[in-house]
């Protein structure tokens, strides 16, 4: 992790939409408290270093880039490995600090659908593609080779590790399986074509495993 580049890319982005570099810093300083949490292992700032650089690589093909942007940095904002309202919590918390954003004309309640569709991952804006990158940014380690894989699902494990294994495995099977029972994995063409494959066999590895 770059925490150099990564300030740099939060200014650069706040800058756009906020007059107040006062207030730019202090929302910065807080969203790194966040992801730095001592209960983060994979939701960390890690992951939203590498969904930023997969927004950059596809800025081209993205529609409303800073809503996406702010998406990102906001999605896991809160996170706690027992809620179910993390996604909620999160998308209210990027609203309250983004209200006085209002250097030009945000998208707030896209940027809020966004972050609200990472909860189920199904889609909730569907004027245009942004939604679905967000996405697949987001579950790109599903289609990463298998030792990135396998790290990532050693993180995940100790982000719940409060729980034993006979209550941890049946529901993270659970999990696997109706990510497997879906249709497609990803959204976008592009990622369809590059991580599908590779995210079913990986998912499937993992499933088997807890047999």
């Amino acid at each position: 992790m770059n925490i150099q580049e990564l300030n740099k890319n939060w200014l650069e982005l706040g800058k756009r939409n906020c007059k107040d570099l006062s207030l730019l810093n202090t929302v910065g300083k807080k969203i790194k408290k966040r992801y730095s949490e001592r209960n983060r292992h994979y939701h960390n700032l890690d992951h939203i270093e590498a969904m930023l650089n997969l927004a950059k690589e596809n800025e081209a093909f993205i529609n409303d880039l800073d809503e996406v942007l702010f998406a990102i940095w906001f999605h896991d904002i809160i996170y706690k490995s027992r809620s179910k309202r993390n996604e909620k919590r999160s998308a209210k918390y990027a609203l309250k600090k983004l209200k006085k954003f209002n250097f030009k004309e945000l998208k707030k309640d896209k940027i809020s659908n966004l972050i609200l569709s990472t909860q189920k991952h199904k889609i909730i804006v569907d004027e245009d593609l942004d939604n679905a990158f967000l996405l697949d940014f987001d579950l790109a380690i599903l289609g990463q080779n298998w030792d990135l894989y396998e790290d990532y699902t050693q993180k995940i494990r100790k982000e719940y590790r409060m729980f034993p294994n006979f209550l941890y495995i049946p529901a993270r099977k659970k999990v696997l399986q109706g990510f497997l029972n879906r249709e497609k994995l990803f959204f976008t063409e592009k990622y369809q074509d590059l991580f599908e494959q590779q995210a079913r066999e990986n998912l499937l590895k993992e499933l088997n495993s807890y047999n």
